[in-house]
């Protein structure tokens, strides 16, 4: 891994630019229609893909397009509809509560701060970050999954290591309007070009840019357990 240099705010954004024209269409990739479908459709893809998600939400949402429907909804019918996605019986008891806390507390609406969206049942920050970035365009940081983490190390943004400080580290080079679409350009560049294993840096736009360029796959990623 090359030696780390704190890096410079306007490189950071000159390369961030770079990125936002190699993918202009970068995304929230989870099909919804409303702030809750967006909510519910998060807490689904915790350790899923977004695809598998998109595949079971239609059913659910035909069914559920509401927190006032879901709230009532019987967890063995939820159970049904959400089974091809992993932690199924966990989900499910987290969004038939987050729905009740909705309809409880919150009169059936999404709540637009990151200290009431933690409250609910299976709502971490970075998920809280996901709705209030894309539903309502003011987050209150930047999502750190895993590409995000992968990336930022390896364009040499960061040398943390957790989720907590990478974000931190991310919104101290970046402004506030760039904290949301940031999560989304470094997403899809991970699933297109900057892949863990094997990225495709001579091909990579910014390869110029980036400190790891061809030595990428050595930086960012989990040392791999040694076999007994």
């Amino acid at each position: 891994m090359p030696r780390w240099k704190k890096p410079d705010p306007a490189a950071v954004r000159t390369t961030f630019a770079a990125l936002r024209k190699l993918h202009p269409d970068a995304h929230c990739e989870l099909d919804h229609a409303t702030p809750f479908q967006l909510l519910v459709a998060t807490v689904l893809s915790a350790q899923t893909t977004d695809v598998a998600v998109n595949k079971a939400t239609p059913a659910l949402f035909a069914k559920y397009p509401t927190a006032e429907k879901l709230a009532k909804g019987k967890p063995e019918d939820v159970q049904y509809l959400l089974s091809s996605i992993g932690m199924f019986r966990q989900k499910t008891k987290n969004v038939i509560g987050l729905s009740q806390l909705l309809v409880s507390k919150h009169g059936g609406q999404v709540p637009r701060t990151l200290d009431e969206l933690v409250e609910l049942p299976g709502v971490g920050r970075k998920t809280a970050n996901v709705v209030l970035g894309v539903a309502f365009g003011t987050p209150e940081g930047v999502v750190v999954d895993t590409h995000v983490m992968r990336i930022s190390q390896r364009l040499g943004w960061t040398k943390s290591t957790d989720a907590e400080s990478i974000e931190m580290d991310l919104c101290a080079l970046l402004p506030r309007e760039d904290w949301d679409p940031l999560s989304h350009t470094l997403i899809f560049h991970g699933r297109r070009i900057c892949f863990a294993r094997k990225p495709s840096c001579d091909t990579c736009g910014v390869r110029g840019r980036c400190p790891s360029a061809g030595n990428a796959e050595h930086v960012g990623r989990k040392p791999s357990r040694a076999r007994r």
